[in-house]
């Protein structure tokens, strides 16, 4: 389980409405404020901290809607 690393990283660069505490783990994060922009210096974050890359297959953004996708495609990843 990554979800508590992914959720510092959420919090340090994903400059959302809310606090990333409250947010539940399916929470939509596009709702809370997450774009473009933000989904991409996320991602870029992600792969600096489990030393992964994410291929174009998972580039998506279902991939990036909630704290437990983004878990799932890392842990797919990192294992």
């Amino acid at each position: 389980m990554h979800k508590a690393k992914i959720r510092e990283i959420l919090s340090d660069c994903g400059k959302l409405s809310v606090d990333v505490a409250q947010l539940e783990d399916d929470s939509d994060l596009y709702q809370v404020g997450l774009t473009s922009l933000t989904t991409v210096n996320l991602m870029l974050a992600i792969e600096d901290q489990f030393d992964i890359e994410f291929p174009d297959a998972v580039l998506s953004r279902a991939t990036f809607q909630s704290i437990s996708a983004l878990n799932e495609v890392v842990e797919d990843l990192v294992d």
